[in-house]
């Protein structure tokens, strides 16, 4: 069993940067994927960014390619996920998951453990 847990929301002005992090309960085994994800009042979660907990590979939406940067620390069993250049439609609850596989993949179904989600808030 894995237990996440996501810190790092709260609200910023257009143009802020913000760090969310996902603290693992244990060491998170080099199979595992890791994944970003986030929703909107009335949107469906849409993937974000995804890291293996094992190696380099990391892949992002194009919402987000270029500003947002997904990273881990291995000792702390946490990953990051960097947002610079924040905008309002940035606004959602931002979910962090555990894969069970080495894929990098981008349906939330594919995804095994979850966290319980924290607020970004990004005003104009």
């Amino acid at each position: 069993q894995v237990q996440l847990r996501e810190s790092g929301g709260g609200s910023v002005q257009a143009g802020d940067s913000l760090r969310l992090s996902c603290a693992a309960s244990g060491r998170t085994s080099s199979t595992y994927a890791m994944g970003w994800f986030r929703q909107a009042p009335g949107k469906e979660r849409e993937f974000v960014a995804a890291i293996k907990w094992s190696g380099s590979s990391t892949y992002y939406a194009d919402s987000v390619k270029g500003r947002f940067t997904i990273s881990r620390d291995n000792t702390k069993n946490t990953v990051y996920l960097q947002m610079n250049s924040l905008k309002p439609e940035d606004t959602a609850v931002y979910y962090c998951a555990a894969r069970i596989g080495i894929g990098l993949v981008t349906t939330p179904a594919n995804y095994n453990y979850w966290g319980q989600g924290t607020q970004v808030t990004v005003s104009s």
